[in-house]
């Protein structure tokens, strides 16, 4: 939150223009003077004209006029209008074609005159902004009324590829439908695959289009040698062997994306690109090289959260990507938090921790991670102070599931409603992650699921107990451009085992209540209370969360939502105590995710509890 609030409310500062933006909006000042920049700037003022009831071709033709996105920007002298004014023509039939209207017609007038009717170097009236007017006339609606497909595409149905008869003929439907024959050529193991035809006909008698496609496959070819360059101090044999990219192995443009993406996601690489060979091997294998650009190794940032019910929270790390050539991470990390809830240091939430993580230990798919941290923790349910040593292995098992296991030992210190306690604990979480998203950061449709059993023992009182937990999230869009997203996020959790709740570390207990959870209560404020009326946590927990993600602009939305959650202190929950928070929030997309604003009530508030929450931070609340 501290990087993207220095790059969202930095000021611009230009010679004697200055302005302060925040999120792209000007608050105050001026901004620079474009025209500056501009040799002999010319001012132009458009009227755009489209005879159509039609509001989204409408719409699509406004977009796709640079006249009428840039007129608040000068072009450079009378010619750099007429220069716009040309290109502009062209991408305005383009996007009729893309809306089949082949027999569409687009005027341009500069100053009164039609811009194919002017002289070499036109001299316009400068008084005022001149005026340019764009008059189109949309025609009609063409229909598919033949598809022949040929070469290695003659067997194919042309309905699914949306080109059945009497379809719309829309242009980019007849490209897609093209580059998709080739897609699946490549798939079947064709790399040389090529359309070596596509023909369209309109027949403006019939408003109909005939429509040819012809595609040659060539040989089926395996992935050959492949080779590394552009390496530094990345040993270019892991890089060939965690890109999974293996002599012999069937050859798919999908398999060569993915490569890519395991690569990127190390962290290692400025850039990753793939090239394949132009010519088959003499053994009839498709030779390749992935061509890597190494980043800075070392690395450090800040980060920070703040809620009216959490307080503010301060992090900070420091890392390195490649420690010993493998692309191996170390990373030191510490954070502070719970900043303004109280004015007792001891009172605040301190966390430090040293992790390392190996990608490709054992094998491509596995990764090795081990850590220790400590904490202190002190929210109003208990204050607990743990030293947690961590040792364990990821393994994908395909490109959406993963699943986990680790061993944990940790030593734990509790003042909560059953005094002060110490605790030995070693435990064994193991978790299987299935996350079908189309986006991690903010996505729009999929879901993610997650179910994990986490078996321990706690030494000094020789308890046996386990926990187990899961959840599933999912995102359905509506309307064009995904407009509007619901989301539904379900989660629930069963502890069983200990002689009393007592017997269990606090934290490793069931709460609810907060930003990440039911929102309008303080953290971990839904809980079990004793006759004392002190927060014991539970065995058991339910919570569930439903919003509304409403896209307003292509960087702003609007999120109502209502979070509802219970916590029991038997292994069933039994639904006697729910506890419901409702609010809305607003959402500032950026490219490392939306930036995030809540504030939520409760419906049915604890007595003497919280009033409302707010809450900010980086990413969707889920």
């Amino acid at each position: 939150m501290v990087v993207a609030a220095a790059a969202a409310f930095s000021p611009v500062l230009i010679g004697d223009a200055y302005a302060f933006k925040l999120f792209g909006i000007t608050i105050f000042g001026k901004e620079e003077d474009e025209g500056e920049q501009v040799p002999d700037p010319v001012r132009y003022q458009v009227e755009l004209k489209a005879d159509t009831a039609d509001p989204d071709l409408r719409e699509a033709l406004e977009n796709s006029s640079r006249l009428v996105s840039d007129q608040k920007q000068p072009v450079s002298g009378d010619l750099g209008v007429v220069v716009k004014a040309r290109d502009d023509r062209e991408r305005l039939i383009a996007a009729l074609y893309e809306k089949a209207r082949y027999g569409g017609v687009v005027t341009i007038t500069i100053d009164g005159q039609n811009i194919d009717d002017l002289p070499p170097n036109p001299t316009f009236d400068r008084s005022g902004p001149i005026p340019v007017t764009v008059d189109i006339t949309p025609g009609p609606v063409f229909r598919v009324r033949e598809v022949q497909f040929g070469g290695d595409a003659a067997d194919r149905n042309p309905a699914d590829y949306d080109l059945a008869s009497g379809a719309e003929a829309g242009s980019l439907a007849i490209i897609k439908a093209g580059d998709k024959i080739v897609e699946q050529l490549k798939s079947d193991g064709r790399p040389f695959a090529k359309l070596t035809e596509r023909k369209v006909v309109a027949d403006h008698k019939s408003d109909t289009v005939d429509i040819v496609l012809s595609a040659e496959g060539g040989p089926v070819a395996p992935i050959g040698d492949v080779g590394v360059t552009g390496e530094k101090t990345v040993k270019p044999d892991f890089i060939q062997r965690y890109s999974r990219l293996n002599k012999g192995e069937a050859y798919s443009p999908e398999a060569l994306k993915k490569a890519g993406e395991r690569l990127r996601a190390l962290g290692v690489f400025s850039s990753v690109t793939i090239h394949e060979g132009d010519a088959l091997a003499p053994d009839g294998t498709l030779p390749m090289t992935i061509e890597v650009s190494e980043g800075k190794r070392r690395y450090f940032g800040v980060g920070a959260q703040y809620s009216t019910t959490d307080g503010l929270g301060i992090q900070g790390y420091w890392g390195h990507r490649n420690l010993f050539g493998e692309a191996e991470t170390l990373r030191i990390e510490g954070s502070v938090s719970r900043l303004g809830e109280t004015t007792d240091v001891g009172d605040l939430d301190y966390s430090a921790g040293i992790l390392f993580t190996k990608p490709g230990a054992f094998f491509p798919a596995a990764t090795l991670k081990a850590g220790i941290v400590a904490k202190t923790q002190n929210p109003d349910a208990y204050n607990a102070t743990l030293v947690t040593a961590s040792l364990g292995l990821s393994y994908e098992l395909t490109d959406k599931d993963t699943i986990s296991a680790s061993g944990e030992v940790s030593w734990e210190r509790d003042d909560d409603a059953f005094g002060t306690n110490d605790y030995l604990t070693f435990t064994l979480p193991i978790q299987y992650d299935r996350d079908a998203r189309d986006d991690k950061f903010n996505p729009t449709e999929g879901y993610r699921a997650t179910v994990s059993a986490k078996p321990g023992y706690e030494i000094f009182n020789a308890t046996p107990y386990a926990a187990f937990e899961g959840s599933i999230s999912g995102y359905l869009p509506f309307g064009a451009e995904d407009r509007l997203v619901m989301a539904g996020k379900l989660a629930a959790g069963v502890l069983i085992g200990g002689g009393g709740i007592e017997d269990i570390p606090a934290t490793q207990r069931f709460f609810a209540g907060g930003g990440g959870s039911v929102r309008g209560y303080s953290f971990q404020e839904i809980s079990p209370y004793n006759d004392n009326g002190d927060p014991t946590g539970g065995r058991s927990y339910v919570t569930a969360s439903l919003e509304a993600r409403i896209k307003i602009t292509d960087t702003i939305g609007f999120v109502p939502f209502v979070d509802v959650g219970t916590v029991s202190d038997s292994t069933f929950p039994g639904f006697s105590d729910i506890r419901a928070g409702a609010g809305a929030g607003i959402r500032y997309a950026t490219p490392f995710g939306p930036l995030r604003l809540d504030f939520a009530v409760p419906l049915n508030k604890y007595e003497d509890g919280t009033d409302y929450g707010i809450y900010a931070g980086i990413g969707q609340s889920f």
